[in-house]
């Protein structure tokens, strides 16, 4: 993202809106006014930039240019927080009656909503002055509350311009996914659509056909296709639903790859649990080219509700809906069962104090002002270096091996949510972040996760098979940070979690870098028996010894280091290290396919068992 450029956008924003109007201007009512002008003129100008985002997307699609990808992804996914911090400095000098006056933010925002009424973004809108508010009262210990505010009721029309809807016969003809493959518009060639269009209709006929379905009575049925183009990293996908009559609704992905001799379907996904690899939050915000940001979500929950609807929101970019979508369902969790948050299960952190309710889906966390005993990286570089570390994994392609984070600022829990022996902990721990006031407990931060299985724990208790799938899933995901240029420097099993499809991901941060950044050293070539020390040794910054790896990941189980040795034997070797740090820093994208090898179309076989 070219920065300068974008915050003389903002400062012009904020011009136009009135600063100079602001700094002469002695009436009350007229200065609340100037600011919430201030305050639309600026998110207007984040939403329609953010809006533009996923045709150009879609445009670096078509013309195979990867790196624009990223480059758009870690825009957007700055652009919100840019905007913020640039803006609320600003205003709070332009205005210091904000911090003097409890009044004054009220005038404000009732200006403001009657700004957004009637928008359809005006929950986007809405949390957007909530993050404002924060960033004026950085420094003080004033909650602010997470809500979606006065936001225009989505539709529950399943119609343009969201959803499409095709009526076909079983077997399903080709001509019928031909038109739907056309959803994106592309204005460059494929490579065969014909073709594809019956390879697509065999899968998705045989899917139907599973079902039991019988269309001999002529029976038709109905395919609903989200009417965009998804688009990440090197891929386009279609997403859909296709409700068969007496037997409910299948999820319907089609996945597309733009090679040198054009645009061509690489894969088609009709199971919920293998859609849910594809929309996982430890990947990269999707672009979609739809604005309905709601009813996308709704829709995405419709075909994986196992996957919690505030995470839907994030996984197509809008962030911040999701952080509302989120604490409300936490706070209904902690209703429904009348649980209390307490330790979290694992190991306890030197630097982070991790927390949850047994049945919740979320694990929070706060980090400690100083880390306990076992801290193991020299001098503590602060409570902010350690949230820096978190945002930027939040901030970058996580390459399907990272858990994103949602990190809370300023927000208020209910006291009774917590154990008391946890908020004790929390308050002796954390008193620069944690502090209890009345009836509730206010947090200057406080980061959230989804739950996994800690490795170690995982490992004592899981079947055999179940225990090798996951430490060779293990070598995967360092493989994955690697390509996303993040090195954890604790490459402890204790950092990385297990989920329900065995899948492992790291979720710890505060001890990764940069790949790029980190030394590859080596003790291979040195004699037994030498006693000079290496030459590293006296290197500055992160120094990494391949063949040493093993020994830090507390595997306990020889058969299993033995495995994961021969499954990824080239993590042990610098050539490995070295040749991706060469990669990352020629600016080369790493491939990453989020489905199954099997339902690729061009290795697999459609056949109706």
């Amino acid at each position: 993202m070219n920065e300068p450029a974008s915050l003389a956008r903002t400062a012009a924003a904020i011009s136009n809106a009135g600063l100079q109007e602001l700094l002469t201007e002695r009436d009350r009512g007229e200065r609340t006014r100037i600011v919430a002008e201030i305050l639309m003129a600026v998110f207007n100008d984040y939403y329609a930039r953010s809006r533009r985002i996923p045709f150009l997307a879609k445009e670096a699609f078509e013309t195979r240019n990867w790196p624009a990808v990223l480059d758009l992804s870690r825009e957007r996914l700055l652009l919100y927080s840019q905007s913020v911090s640039k803006v609320g400095p600003a205003i709070r000098a332009g205005c210091p009656e904000l911090t003097t006056d409890e009044s004054f933010w009220s005038d404000v925002e009732t200006h403001y909503l009657g700004m957004i009424r009637g928008r359809y973004e005006a929950d986007l809108a809405y949390a957007f002055l909530n993050s404002m508010r924060r960033k004026v009262y950085a420094d003080e210990w004033k909650p602010v509350e997470y809500s979606h505010g006065r936001a225009a009721a989505p539709s529950a029309s399943l119609s343009e311009p969201v959803v499409r809807m095709y009526q076909a016969t079983a077997p399903i003809p080709a001509e019928s996914v031909r038109r739907l493959l056309k959803i994106p518009k592309f204005t460059v060639d494929w490579r065969d659509l014909d073709g594809d269009a019956v390879r697509v209709a065999e899968v998705i006929s045989v899917a139907i056909a599973r079902t039991g379905f019988d269309a001999s009575d002529g029976s038709q049925v109905k395919i609903f296709m989200v009417n965009a183009g998804f688009y990440r990293n090197r891929g386009a996908y279609l997403l859909g639903r296709i409700a068969v009559p007496g037997f409910g609704m299948l999820p319907l992905l089609v996945a597309l790859l733009n090679g040198k001799d054009g645009i061509h379907v690489d894969a088609v996904l009709t199971e919920s649990d293998e859609l849910q690899y594809v929309f996982s939050s430890t990947l990269a915000n999707f672009h979609v080219t739809n604005p309905h940001y709601h009813e996308l979500a709704q829709f995405l929950f419709s075909v994986m509700p196992k996957r919690p609807l505030g995470l839907h929101y994030s996984t197509i970019g809008f962030n911040h809906v999701g952080k509302v979508a989120v604490i409300n369902e936490m706070a209904r969790e902690q209703t429904r069962t009348g649980e209390r948050l307490d330790t979290a299960v694992g190991f306890r952190g030197t630097v982070a104090i991790g927390f949850s309710m047994p049945s919740s889906r979320y694990v929070m966390k706060i980090i400690r002002d100083k880390p306990t005993a076992g801290y193991k990286w020299g001098s503590f570089a602060g409570v902010n270096a350690v949230i820096d570390k978190y945002r930027l994994v939040h901030d970058i392609n996580r390459a399907g091996s990272m858990l994103d984070n949602i990190i809370y600022y300023n927000v208020r829990l209910k006291r009774d949510w917590f154990a008391p022996a946890l908020l004790e902990e929390l308050v002796a721990e954390a008193p620069s972040t944690v502090t209890v006031q009345g009836d509730g407990v206010v947090f200057k931060h406080i980061i959230t996760q989804m739950k996994l299985i800690p490795l170690p724990v995982f490992l004592e208790t899981a079947s055999r098979a179940d225990a090798e799938a996951a430490v060779v899933n293990l070598g995967t995901c360092i493989k994955n940070n690697a390509a996303a240029n993040i090195f954890n420097k604790d490459l402890d099993g204790r950092n990385y979690g297990v989920s329900r499809i065995l899948k492992v991901y790291l979720f710890d941060y505060d001890a990764v870098e940069p790949l790029t950044d980190v030394k590859i050293r080596t003790n291979s070539t040195r004699i037994d028996g030498e006693e000079d020390i290496p030459e590293w040794f006296f290197e500055t910054g992160t120094i990494f010894l391949p063949e040493e790896m093993m020994s830090g990941l507390r595997i306990d189980d020889r058969d299993l280091r033995r495995l994961l040795a021969a499954t990824h034997p080239e993590l042990m070797t610098v050539d490995y290290w070295e040749g991706m740090q060469r990669a990352l820093l020629e600016g080369k994208v790493p491939k990453v396919r989020a489905y199954p090898e099997a339902r690729r179309l061009v290795r697999s076989k459609v056949t109706s068992g």
